[in-house]
């Protein structure tokens, strides 16, 4: 009985590990909110915006002067990505621009930014 205990808290454990690895704070990252992001793009002219979504998801609306770099093929683009500006990513939910901040961390990007909750909490302008 006390081995089962022992058991099921272990798992409990290992469980709220995996969740705060995966879905905790990123280190470097900065999670903004649709109106902080919105204001910090439009007062930053050295800036790149980067929509991780793939192109038949940037095609049906995207955040006017994003450039569509797909998650899945993020590390074709690290050259078109300037090391010394702020970056800016965001996807459908937030998900995937943390996944590519992961990697553009690890090649030596320090000013990132996310939009937390993806562009589904946009509320500025959309193009098509």
């Amino acid at each position: 009985m006390n081995s089962s205990i022992f058991n099921n808290i272990f798992v409990v454990v290992l469980l709220l590990i995996f969740i705060y690895i995966r879905f905790g704070p990123t280190k470097g990252l900065r999670t903004l909110k649709a109106k902080e992001f919105q204001r910090e793009i439009e007062q930053s002219s050295d800036r790149m915006l980067i929509d991780v979504r793939e192109p038949s998801e940037y095609k049906n609306g995207h955040i006017p002067g994003a450039k569509n770099f797909p998650l899945s093929q993020i590390s074709h683009y690290i050259n078109d990505i300037p090391n010394d500006q702020d970056i800016f990513l965001y996807c459908k939910s937030g998900m995937r621009s943390k996944n590519a901040a992961l990697i553009l961390r690890k090649n030596g990007y320090t000013r990132l930014n996310h939009l937390q909750g993806g562009i589904g909490s946009w509320r500025g302008e959309i193009s098509k």
